[in-house]
């Protein structure tokens, strides 16, 4: 007869730790830090996340994705008339174009774990300046208290969205002038119930 009312009891705990769950990502707590290299250095920066979920199931990451503001775009490595010169540039159709293409977005479409210490090697979508080409790169993912942290560095290819300004890939002769093609998105999410 105890054997009868533990396995409901059983069966029951297994189902509810098991049932998935979505994150909201706290925008305020959330960072998006960018680096773009050229020959004769870098610059940094960051945007902001609009908005975002991330989707546990079992303790594990299973799914997710965010949205950012292009309008956010910031300089941290310069300051006053300087910054603004780049942050317009950057903003203009020379670049990001964000009158036309206002967000960016990601959408994990496979979190496969590395190792039982919260690694994972992240399949998405990323939705830039209106096209949308596959990502992949390694993440850290923790979930603790009705919170999960999730960090992860995209290296991003321009050329692949149509930024051509400055690309050694479109254009001959630019010399020191030359940007390269890839940037960095170090991406670190926050997120609550």
């Amino acid at each position: 007869m105890k054997k009868l009312f533990f396995l409901p009891l059983l069966a029951l705990l297994v189902m509810a730790a098991k049932v998935p769950s979505t994150y909201k990502v706290d925008t305020n707590a959330s960072v998006v830090a960018w680096t773009g290299y050229k020959v004769t250095g870098q610059h940094t920066g960051t945007v902001k996340i609009k908005n975002g979920t991330l989707t546990t199931d079992g303790g594990m990451l299973t799914g997710g994705s965010f949205e950012i503001d292009m309008n956010s775009i910031a300089c941290t490595d310069l300051e006053g008339e300087y910054a603004g010169k780049l942050v317009g540039h950057l903003k203009s159709d020379d670049f990001f174009g964000v009158n036309t293409y206002p967000t960016a977005t990601f959408v994990i479409t496979k979190a496969i774990p590395q190792d039982t210490k919260g690694n994972y090697k992240i399949l998405g979508n990323l939705t830039l300046k209106g096209t949308t080409k596959e990502a992949k790169f390694l993440a850290k993912f923790s979930e603790a208290s009705g919170m999960v942290n999730a960090s992860g560095k995209i290296i991003v290819d321009r050329s692949d969205f149509n930024v051509k300004y400055g690309s050694g890939s479109f254009f001959d002769g630019l010399g020191d002038k030359t940007i390269y093609d890839e940037f960095d998105l170090q991406v670190s999410l926050v997120a609550k119930k």
